[in-house]
């Protein structure tokens, strides 16, 4: 007979971590939406220490913010944040890509192909969902081999913050076939260990991103007035 092991608090705040992460990518809860604890450990089954430790992570993450009297609150980004977002992501990444170049090994570059591909497989298929991960992933891909874990923390928490926009941008601006073509240059860029223009490349390829999101959204104050 199996005995089970049980699942240790880590692994359980973890698991809860991840799901919350997603839901809120996803949209499923609103910005400000007001996350309340005991309704959370009913719906996972599990106590509120894993649910509250899960809430903390994603308040470092800038996904949810704690506030006293109110709890814990969906975070609401104005575009205004989220353009100094991705010039902070803009700065960094050209960074740690041009430091990154001269050490990758062809397993980085293979690694980075391989999610260059899954993620035309999503653009193709309209996976909306996976759209900002993978996008994450590519990057972090490239950039890994740099060797500064805390610069690659910092950005991997910049994409969660900015990853619904990065979605909403790629889908509601029809760019689908220039971030293909911008990520496959820069991997082309990567192989040839041309760091400086890559650096360059990719901190146009960030910040045309958010214009092209800038556009869309005073179009759509346009069309409300």
């Amino acid at each position: 007979m199996t005995t089970l092991q049980p699942i240790k608090r880590q692994t359980l705040t973890s698991a809860v971590t991840e799901s919350l992460r997603k839901r809120i990518l996803l949209g499923e809860f609103a910005d400000g939406q007001q996350l309340r604890q005991e309704a959370l450990s009913n719906e996972y089954g599990v106590s509120r220490v894993p649910v509250r430790e899960a809430l903390r992570q994603l308040e470092a993450e800038g996904l949810i913010q704690i506030i006293d009297h109110k709890g814990a609150l969906v975070s609401k980004l104005s575009f205004e944040d989220v353009q100094e977002l991705l010039e902070i992501r803009a700065m960094l990444e050209s960074s740690v890509l041009m430091a990154s170049i001269p050490r990758q090994t062809q397993e980085d570059l293979d690694l980075a192909e391989q999610t260059l591909k899954a993620f035309e497989l999503a653009l193709a298929e309209h996976d909306v969902k996976q759209w900002g991960e993978l996008n994450s992933r590519f990057h972090l891909a490239l950039y890994r081999s740099a060797d500064r874990p805390n610069t690659l923390s910092l950005i991997e928490s910049l994409h969660n913050k900015t990853d619904r926009y990065t979605r909403m941008q790629i889908l509601f601006t029809h760019t689908m076939e220039q971030a293909h073509a911008e990520h496959t240059r820069l991997l082309q860029l990567c192989r040839s260990g041309a760091a400086k223009e890559a650096g360059e490349f990719v901190h146009f390829h960030i910040l045309s991103a958010g214009r092209a999101l800038e556009a869309y959204l005073k179009g759509q104050s346009a069309v409300a007035a």
